[in-house]
């Protein structure tokens, strides 16, 4: 404003004598009068001095507004105590300790297959039937012999506590009845075989022998398998360095790329083992799977909370400079006036760890301090800013 005030009185000034100088030099030349010429041009001369003068003096206040025009304009953050959680960030697969396939236990055919794919079971349900090959008459007939050796026993027990009889018959029944009834047990158990069950509540994920294939424990193929989807675990392997900061009940926030989705979870396991070859060691993060979209073998992406400071000082990454002995410092505005004029000082600090964009400050910098943000880059010490919001 004042720089424009000047000009416009300087213009008025130059205009205002022109047009008197031009009318009077015109009348003068008209005249001839030579006297009066070199009046006139003295006259106009000592206005120029004037003049001179004055122009110097806008030339010395547009120089001074020219210099504050020039001030270096940030912008401030005001530093103040605040949460900082720090995440460890992997990669794992999700996992089931109920996933498993289902064996034959005898030699046969497969009568029956009772379930389809996708079908939720319980646990003990029968899955399929094998051909005996005849075990069930002969536990029948050893059922019959069973029952006709207990009455024999029965009776020569009465008979020796009536001390009828000898005691080598009485040995001879107890011992007839218990081999007879050991064969009832063992004939019962192995006809339990051909017989396949679910060994844990789930879902059949795949039928893997159809109905009148002949099976065999011996050919090592599987039946069924069965997955049980309501008690999944993230495996990841994390290094050693974090040893301490992973620990069991530590939040873990889980992100699923293929699914979209992301859970909050807690660490329930870790190894007491590392790896030589990468110097990890392992970690199980419970999945809750209410949905049943999980599915195992998923690749999902977790953080791990392993660090937290309830009351850190954290700057933007993008404001810390290093100097040539590679300390790291920042800019903050000091002196700052009623105008918002300050004065750029560099501070040396010391940095902790990083989330994101922001850096956690452990030494150089307090609670309530204005570090230099926008225009941080721009700036050398003890230069004088003004703060902008």
């Amino acid at each position: 404003m004042r720089n424009i005030f000047f000009l416009i009185l300087i213009s008025l000034l130059i205009t205002s004598c022109g047009n008197g100088n031009l009318k009077s030099v015109e009348t003068l030349i008209a005249e001839g009068n030579l006297e009066a010429i070199k009046l006139k041009k003295q006259e106009i001369s000592e206005q120029q001095k004037i003049l001179n003068k004055e122009l110097k003096l806008l030339d010395s206040v547009i120089h001074l507004q020219d210099s504050n025009s020039k001030l270096a304009l940030v912008t401030t953050l005001k530093t103040e105590e605040q949460p900082f959680r720090y995440y460890l960030d992997l990669q794992g697969n999700v996992m089931t300790k109920q996933n498993v396939l289902i064996y034959p236990e005898m030699n046969g055919s497969l009568l029956r297959v009772f379930v389809s794919e996708g079908q939720n079971v319980k646990k003990g349900q029968l899955l399929a039937t094998i051909d005996d090959g005849g075990l069930s008459s002969q536990l029948e007939q050893l059922k019959t012999q069973a029952a006709l050796a207990k009455t024999t026993f029965e009776r020569q027990k009465r008979l020796w506590e009536q001390k009828i009889g000898s005691e080598i018959q009485y040995l001879q029944a107890e011992a007839n009845y218990t081999a007879v009834e050991n064969s009832v047990k063992q004939a019962q158990s192995q006809l339990s075989k051909s017989e396949i069950r679910a060994p844990f509540s789930g879902i059949i994920d795949d039928v893997i022998q159809e109905q009148g294939t002949v099976v065999s424990p011996a050919n090592g193929q599987a039946v069924f398998r069965i997955v049980n989807l309501s008690d999944m675990y993230i495996e990841v392997d994390v290094p050693e360095t974090y040893l301490n900061g992973v620990t069991v009940g530590k939040n873990v926030k889980v992100f699923f790329p293929v699914l979209g989705d992301s859970i909050t979870s807690k660490v329930r396991q870790t190894g007491n083992f590392i790896n030589p070859t990468n110097r990890s060691f392992k970690v199980e993060i419970a999945v809750p799977n209410d949905k049943s979209n999980i599915k195992p073998n998923l690749t999902a992406r977790v953080q791990i909370n392993n660090y937290s400071n309830e009351k850190a000082i954290l700057v933007p990454q993008s404001v810390i400079s290093e100097n040539a002995e590679g300390a790291q410092y920042v800019y903050i505005a000091t002196d700052v006036d009623s105008n918002n004029m300050a004065t750029a000082k560099k501070q040396i600090i010391v940095t902790g760890r990083t989330q994101g964009d922001h850096v956690e400050v452990l030494s150089g910098i307090n609670p309530g301090v204005e570090v230099i943000l926008e225009g941080a880059r721009n700036i050398r010490e003890n230069q004088q800013v003004k703060i902008i919001q």
